[in-house]
């Protein structure tokens, strides 16, 4: 399996991922469980800047982000918007991609002014382990705002 065939499944799974999470915290009663809910759209938030922030890493440009999530907490329409567009994004970046550029280096700035250099595909790799890290941190929270995980991924997406 090439690196773009196994990143490109990954990165579907993640919007998948992404859009299931969303559609279930849309479920929860904001006034009843504000602080859950709360704490997840600011770890989904922080999941979609970094996301952004390499998407820029990737495309040459400057992020436009100071730090990896914002003041500002966006409503849970917003961020959903946002990061359906992100998602979306990056599905086609991957299968745009010619081959040879996965394995290419590319020199950046974190956010925090450390200079940084890494492939194309380690990128990748970050932007995908980071998001499924935080998602199972909110895998933990959500029961706490009556909502249960979901793991039917493999059932859809292989009965094809």
């Amino acid at each position: 399996m090439s690196a773009q065939t196994l990143l490109l499944s990954v990165f579907k799974y993640k919007a998948w991922a992404n859009e299931g999470l969303f559609t279930e915290l849309a479920k929860v009663d904001a006034a009843a469980r504000q602080s859950e809910r709360h704490s997840v759209i600011r770890l989904l938030n922080h999941i979609y800047i970094v996301d952004r922030i390499f998407a820029a890493h990737l495309s040459g440009e400057m992020p436009g982000y100071t730090g990896i999530n914002t003041p500002e907490t966006p409503t849970i329409e917003e961020l959903r918007s946002a990061v359906v567009k992100s998602d979306r994004w990056y599905v086609e970046y991957i299968g745009k991609l010619a081959a040879e550029r996965f394995s290419e280096s590319l020199q950046f700035t974190f956010t925090d002014g450390v200079s940084g250099c890494m492939l194309r595909e380690e990128m990748l790799v970050h932007v995908a382990t980071h998001g499924d890290y935080h998602r199972g941190a909110i895998g933990l929270l959500l029961p706490q705002a009556s909502v249960h995980p979901f793991t039917v991924y493999l059932h859809k997406a292989e009965s094809r």
